[in-house]
């Protein structure tokens, strides 16, 4: 008999969204898709606000990742204030860089601990009732600080650069606000154990370690699991290092073959894309020399070690080797190794905080540059969940007339979706009953990519979650709602 199954909302990633998956009378997938069924404004709100505002403005877009929006912002603003990211201040760029990898450490660690480590730890078909952090808690509570300390640590580095913990105001067009004090930098180096960066490196190395061991005991969920070839798309720095902060815009395909070569993202209209589909509030960008159907792809930890060439950090440099070797150099199209990027990113986001604690350049006082003003701006930045753009456009007044943001999470809108499917066909089809653990296969697939559906759109609203099951008449066979 023909069936509809819906999962709605998805649990354990940032915002609101639903899965509706068809199979027909044998029980094969004939359609599957992961609806946004939020609305995001944002792009409206911001007209007719003075362009100086945008820093601010955007970043309520999220409680999550709010320092990348700001940041992206404020680099489009340097745009249009006649500086340019590469013209900032050695202070101001410094001080924004410690913000955005303080954010990249929380970030990382939230997601991997409270959000990815029960369906690991717990097991995917776990009594949902424990497969969260309380069962992390309950599971290994010394683990469970860590995480929660990890996530602090860099919410002090974030608080230290700009001014609040959620929602801050250092970054500014052409600069920033403040500088780092020795105390506030002393704080991070020797403060009161545990929340050193030394120790901080220390339990970036040990997720790492706990991954690999997960891994080396279950190779083939964690390399079989939703693993589809994709081109994949990310920032790198102009020798091709890993960089959240700035660079050029690199895309390879599922071969490691460039798509794009090293291009300057203030003319990213030029190679990306964006299609609409009814039935998402979400975008569906696409590299436009391959077209709508091939140009799609990921972006994210997996797309930044798979576009990048090294690591400028020792100890992450050295996971990235082992990493790499892992697919014999080759792009790494499996998506739970997501994780096992991020990790090697969380470590990296450590290692680069204690290197900018150590530069002088923090204590600098030159901290804004003003230049000729011109109309329009891009500015881009690795988001922790991915590439991040910022394009904006004001007129003679100053006023913002038009705002282009396409975020991570929209990015990576039709990887979700193949990753649904795949779960689809080869966890859901031809099941005659769906059990929790399926559904939650669902769920694990999406939350590899870490989506904030709030960023991707924007609504208020509380959505139960209910799967019903019908007959090829229509006729409800099953209905499960919690």
């Amino acid at each position: 008999m023909a069936r509809k199954i819906t999962i709605e909302p998805v649990t354990r990633v940032e915002g609101h969204g639903k899965v509706t998956i068809h199979l027909d009378d044998a029980g094969k997938v004939t359609q599957s898709r992961f609806h946004i069924v939020e609305f995001r404004g944002f792009e409206r709100f911001v007209q007719g606000r003075p362009y100086w505002e945008a820093p601010v403005l955007v970043q309520r877009l999220c409680g999550i990742c709010p320092v990348s929006h700001h940041l992206a912002a404020a680099k489009a603003m340097d745009v249009i204030v006649g500086v340019g990211p590469e013209r900032l201040t050695p202070t101001a760029e410094k001080m924004r860089r410690l913000m955005h990898y303080g954010q990249m450490l929380q970030s990382h660690a939230l997601h991997f601990f409270h959000l990815c480590a029960p369906d690991f730890l717990l097991g995917m078909d776990a009594d949902p009732a424990i497969r969260n952090v309380i069962g992390i808690i309950a599971l290994n509570k010394d683990l469970a600080v860590q995480a929660v300390l990890m996530r602090k640590f860099g919410q002090e580095v974030i608080l230290a650069t700009a001014g609040k913990k959620i929602h801050g105001t250092g970054a500014i067009p052409g600069g920033i606000n403040k500088n780092l004090s020795p105390d506030e930098r002393d704080q991070f180096l020797k403060g009161a154990p545990p929340l050193t960066i030394d120790q901080m490196i220390a339990w970036s190395q040990a997720a790492i370690e706990l991954f690999k061991g997960y891994h080396g005991k279950n190779k083939d969920v964690v390399d079989g699991f939703a693993a589809f070839p994709s081109n994949h798309l990310s920032l790198v720095r102009k020798d091709g290092a890993l960089d959240f902060y700035h660079g050029v815009l690199r895309a390879v395909d599922a071969e490691g073959r460039k798509v794009l070569d090293d291009m300057d993202y203030q003319d990213y209209t030029n190679f990306i894309g964006e299609e609409v589909r009814s039935w998402s509030y979400m975008k569906f960008p696409y590299i436009r020399s391959l077209g709508k159907s091939a140009g799609w792809y990921r972006v994210g930890p997996l797309a930044r070690l798979n576009t990048c060439d090294h690591i400028p950090s020792p100890l992450a440099q050295k996971e990235f080797e082992v990493y790499k070797a892992y697919t014999a150099g080759k792009p790494n199209n499996m998506s739970l190794h997501t994780h096992w990027a991020r990790l090697i990113e969380l470590l990296h986001s450590a290692e680069v905080i204690k290197e900018l604690l150590l530069d002088k350049d923090l204590q600098g006082t030159k901290l804004v540059k003003k230049g000729k003003k011109v109309p329009e701006g891009v500015g881009v930045v690795e988001a922790p969940r991915g590439t991040l753009f910022h394009h904006y456009r004001i007129n003679d007044d100053d006023q913002i007339t038009m705002a282009n943001l396409i975020v991570s999470t929209t990015h990576n809108n039709e990887p979700m979706n193949r990753a649904v499917h795949w779960v689809a066909e080869n966890v859901l089809a031809g099941k005659p009953e769906i059990t929790e653990g399926m559904l939650n296969r669902v769920e694990v697939a999406i939350r590899a990519y870490d989506p904030c559906l709030s960023c991707a759109t924007h609504a208020l609203g509380h959505m139960p979650l209910e799967v019903v099951l019908r007959d090829s008449r229509n006729n409800i066979l099953q209905r499960k709602v919690r």
